[in-house]
């Protein structure tokens, strides 16, 4: 199966859709039983070279093409190809977001990861914004097939595309590169409540500062509060609050973080907080999970269905239920311990080599439609 991959997703720091591309390639790429051509194209980012020495199984089409000109010319022009831009011809070719990869032949696969920017137009960033509430529909319609990260958006797919469940398969994301799926967590000298995501409006940011507030009024000796992620225009207030007391010198933003660095943050972590008010999977709490790290998510969106049983599940935007949960994490050993054990377990179950098996699945449905 020759296989197009879309992995411009992936040419910047690598969080939610760029480390499915990447992860995903990797997994198809070791396979050893497809042709995967990885397309990129940016005038100014290119593949990493230690990334490029990870796929060694795959092609590699570069172009300097800039990001937006594309993607404007794909979404409105529907031009050029894919063949055209990569000289080859393909069985597949995968979109890693809703919006087709134009194709002449190729069967049109097309991933979702959530339709926030659909319920919740204004949360969107400006390009998102622009095309995809108004052009998502059409596109879920004319795919071969699409993909859904979690059962929930597989639900959402269905109800606000009107896209039957014959159409679309869920093929979860995978865990960690660093997990210990053997059984315990390395040894952990807690530091710090944790938080990795974009600081923006979807991330529920101001309903996690004033539980985190509530909690050192209660428990003063309450770990600090580390906030990892790059920070989009609306933070500016959240960051101006954590300058302010009772917050100055208790909560650290730490920005965009390494790889390295992100896996260091879970492992001295003394607990994960993840209040998002939309996420159609949610790869950080897997991360905690495979950290051993305790973990307090929101109500809203795939966050109950990744977590299971192994977490602490509250209304998203009841900072008091919020606070409570977290004093109640940090001051019941026993608890703590029954919800490491149940998140490793739980994120043992999310493999990269399963995403590939199902991925790759969903593209022979694809195929089928096709012919």
């Amino acid at each position: 199966m020759r296989i197009a991959l879309d992995y411009r997703p992936a040419l910047r720091a690598r969080t939610g859709v760029g480390s499915w591309a990447f992860h995903l390639a990797r997994a198809l790429a070791a396979r050893g039983d497809v042709d995967l051509t990885l397309f990129s194209s940016s005038w100014k980012d290119r593949p990493h070279p230690d990334d490029l020495a990870r796929l060694g199984g795959a092609r590699v089409v570069d172009r300097r093409w800039p990001v937006r000109v594309l993607n404007f010319s794909w979404h409105r022009l529907e031009w050029p190809s894919i063949e055209r831009l990569a000289g080859l011809d393909f069985d597949i070719a995968h979109s890693l977001h809703p919006l087709l990869m134009p194709a002449r032949r190729a069967a049109q696969v097309v991933t979702i990861h959530d339709l926030d920017f659909l319920e919740n137009p204004g949360r969107a960033e400006a390009e998102m914004r622009r095309d995809y509430p108004r052009l998502v529909r059409e596109h879920a319609h004319r795919a071969a097939h699409v993909i859904a990260v979690s059962h929930y958006t597989a639900r959402q797919i269905e109800r606000h595309l009107d896209l039957p469940a014959s159409r679309v398969s869920v093929c979860y994301p995978g865990g960690p590169e660093w997990m210990g799926l053997a059984g315990q967590p390395a040894h952990r000298s807690p530091e710090h409540i944790l938080f990795v995501g974009t600081l923006e409006r979807r991330k529920n940011i101001g309903t996690l500062l004033d539980a985190y507030a509530a909690l050192v009024g209660r428990r003063p000796e309450s770990p600090p509060l580390v906030l990892a992620g790059r920070a989009r225009a609306e933070a500016a207030v959240w960051l101006e609050q954590i300058a302010r007391r009772p917050l100055a010198g208790r909560v650290r933003y730490l920005g965009y973080v390494s790889e390295e660095e992100r896996q260091r943050l879970f492992e001295t972590a003394a607990l994960f907080v993840f209040p998002s008010l939309e996420e159609g999977f949610g790869l950080p709490v897997v991360e905690a999970m495979a950290a051993g790290v305790p973990v307090i998510v929101s109500n809203r969106g795939a966050l109950p269905e990744v977590v299971a049983e192994a977490g602490l599940v509250v209304e998203a935007e009841d900072a008091d239920a919020l606070s409570s949960a977290m004093e109640r994490m940090l001051a019941d050993a026993a608890l703590q311990a029954a919800m490491v054990a149940q998140g490793l377990r739980r994120a043992a179950g999310f493999r990269w080599d399963e995403t590939a098996v199902s991925v790759l699945a969903a593209y022979q449905r694809a195929r089928e439609r096709c012919t």
